[in-house]
Order: C-alpha cells, then structure tokens, then sequence
C-alpha cells in the first residue's frame, strides 16, 4: 500500500522507527538487528556512540565487556558491525565462487589456523605467531598484515570461526558451531530485505538495493532484490510512499509513531547511526550534504575529522567535534543556518553534552568553542 508522505512525516518516522526509549543492551541490539562498527576513536567508537542513546547508563566500551554474555556475532551485514545470531544466521551459508559446490573448504595453511583453533579454543592473533610465524601478506587497504590474521577474518567469514570476545579492541577467535539448515534462496532473500528495510526505515528504494548489493558482494549467491521487494509489498509485509522523485519503503509496523512530535532534545548522532546512515536518504530529509571527512585531507574539510550530526528535534541543523584533549570532553559546534537562538536549545545543547561526559567517563567539559555556521 502506498501512503501520502511530507519530508516532516519521514524525519518523524526516521526518528521514531530508530531512536526508540532506552532499554537493556540486549533489547536493543535486538531491536536494532544491526549496529555497524569502526575503530576510530572520536571521542569513542562508532558503535559505542550508537549504543549510548538506546541503551540505559551506557558507557563507553560496554558492548566489548558485555559481548560474550550476549551471544552477539560480529560479521558483515552491509557494512562490518554486531548483530543478533539470527541476523548471523541469515548471512550462512557463504557460497564460496572459486569452490566447485559453492562450499568453502580451507586448505593448506588455513586449514592449519582453522586446526589449531579447534584444539586449543580462543585464540588471539598472536597467539598464532609461536606455531605459523609472521608471513605478511597484502591488506584490502593496500598495506600489509599477518598472512594468519588474513586467515582468522576469512575463516570468521565463511562461518568456520566466530569471535568470542575482544581484547584490547583486537578480535579473539573460537571454531563457530555448525549452522543450521539454510532457508530456501527466495525466503532468504525476502528476510533479508526485511531485515534491511526495519534497520533503515524509511528507506529509499535506490538505497535499499544499494545496501543488499553491499551485502551479496560479501555474500555471493543471494540473488537479486527485485522479485521479493515486489513480492513483499504486493503481501503487505512492507510498505511504501512517494515523495518527490523518491520512493520510500519501511515495515509498516514501524511507521506506527511517525505522527508523533519528537521531543525537543539535542543528540549528538554517531556518522554511522542509523538515523543518517543513508546519504541519499540524510540530504533528501533534511535539506543539506553531511559527510564524514575522516579520510579527507584537513584543508578540503568543511565539517571536521569526525563530525557528528547535531541534531534538535525533528531537525540535523548542524554537527559538531567532540574531544579529550588532555583527558578532558571539549565540543566544537558548527550549524547550516545559524545557532537557535533562546534557552530551551542552550539547555538541551549542555544537557547532550553532560550526557557524553557521563558516558565516557570524563572529567567536567571545557568550554564550548564558538561554533562556525555554514552555508
């Protein structure tokens, strides 16, 4: 079914469908089915930053602590990140495209590393320094890493091994249990589309296709999302609307709050939160181009290292850099038209920034720099 949207209806809805009321660390990676991860650390990792609007007194690194209780996988979606097992479950198994039958059966020394971890249970890369050496081999980034934490990630992928905890931000690894029965190639994909479309709602159609083909590239043999996008929205299973030039598609379950106001409150948004994921979706909703400038030479930068979005309400009306220069949270502010004016946004802005000092654990905040504006 097709629904009349306004861009207010979609912010309200984005918000609604993602930024639910805090609960328990379990429910809400649960609730989430994803929550994608990166190891800069600005003012904490990405998906720490995530997890600290969704989750009760969250701090920073209580993913890690909390991870072997959980019974979390780490793998691939359409982006590396922490899922449920049963978000896991749908990505095995992994057709392996240069094996006669598609399975993937590791040979030579990585059926060594794969041995070794089966007989001596978690394994940290070093651990395997002893026994395998330390042969380098080309990293997908152009550098080098160890030929047998190549292996690990590769074993870890094909659902041989699975990481069981981390140490120091390094993954540890244990041999994974065997997967269950696969579902039906069209029921697979119909889950997974499902399962993308709850992660991103309200999607664009274009970017939903771009996030599955993320994930078949990682995932060969999925097939295409076309038929069972049809089929989903013919079923009613999903659901969608048109706004502009954009067809948008959501689990219709999720649109359930997007009438409701969102609350006057100022959040500062990791750049890999589901709320502004989508660049397609971010720049269509609310009006202007973020990006993160991470890997961007300083000079060409216009937001910052690690930007994240402000935002107030319903609205991303700008971004801001937080740090800990001397161990201490200082927040630079930078706005698209201009900082609200009144106290109800100064309030909410030093509220969000206590809030990030409670959770990671830092002394009392340095002054707010004062914030640029930009076109």
């Amino acid at each position: 079914m097709k629904a009349r949207l306004t861009p207010a209806r979609l912010r309200r809805h984005a918000l609604a469908a993602s930024l639910f009321a805090p609960t328990t660390l379990a429910r809400a990676v649960a609730r989430l089915g994803f929550v994608q991860a990166d190891p800069i650390r600005s003012p904490a990792r990405a998906q720490d930053l995530v997890l600290r609007h969704r989750v009760v007194g969250y701090r920073a690194g209580d993913l890690e602590r909390g991870f072997g209780r959980l019974r979390l996988e780490e793998g691939f979606l359409y982006a590396y990140g922490f899922m449920p097992r049963g978000t896991a479950r749908l990505l095995h198994p992994r057709t392996d495209p240069v094996s006669p039958d598609g399975r993937h059966l590791p040979s030579g020394l990585a059926a060594d590393v794969l041995a070794f971890v089966r007989a001596h249970g978690a394994t940290h890369p070093q651990d395997l320094e002893a026994r395998f050496g330390r042969e380098r081999a080309m990293n997908n980034w152009g550098g080098f890493s160890k030929a047998t934490t190549r292996i690990l990630h590769s074993l870890q992928h094909h659902g041989l091994l699975r990481v069981v905890r981390r140490r120091d931000g390094i993954r540890v690894y244990e041999a994974a249990e065997p997967h269950p029965a696969p579902l039906a190639p069209s029921d697979r994909v119909r889950a997974l589309v499902l399962l993308l479309a709850r992660i991103l709602a309200p999607v664009p159609a274009t970017s939903l296709r771009a996030a599955f083909g993320l994930m078949a590239r990682r995932t060969p043999g999925l097939g295409r999302v076309g038929h069972a996008l049809e089929d989903l929205l013919k079923s009613g299973e999903l659901a969608c609307g048109d706004l502009d030039d954009e067809r948008y598609i959501w689990p219709p379950d999720s649109n359930a709050a997007a009438a409701r106001d969102a609350p006057r409150e100022v959040r500062f948004l990791a750049p890999f939160d589901p709320v502004v994921w989508d660049r397609r979706r971010f720049e269509h909703l609310w009006g202007w181009p973020y990006r993160l400038e991470a890997y961007t030479p300083p000079p060409k930068r216009r937001f910052g290292y690690y930007a994240m979005p402000l935002l107030w309400g319903d609205r991303v009306i700008g971004w801001v850099n937080a740090g800990t220069p001397n161990g201490r949270l200082a927040v630079e502010a930078g706005f698209v038209a201009g900082r609200p004016a009144g106290r109800d946004f100064r309030r909410a802005f030093d509220a969000e920034v206590a809030r990030l000092e409670v959770f990671l654990g830092s002394p009392l905040p340095l002054r707010e720099r004062s914030p640029r504006s930009g076109g």
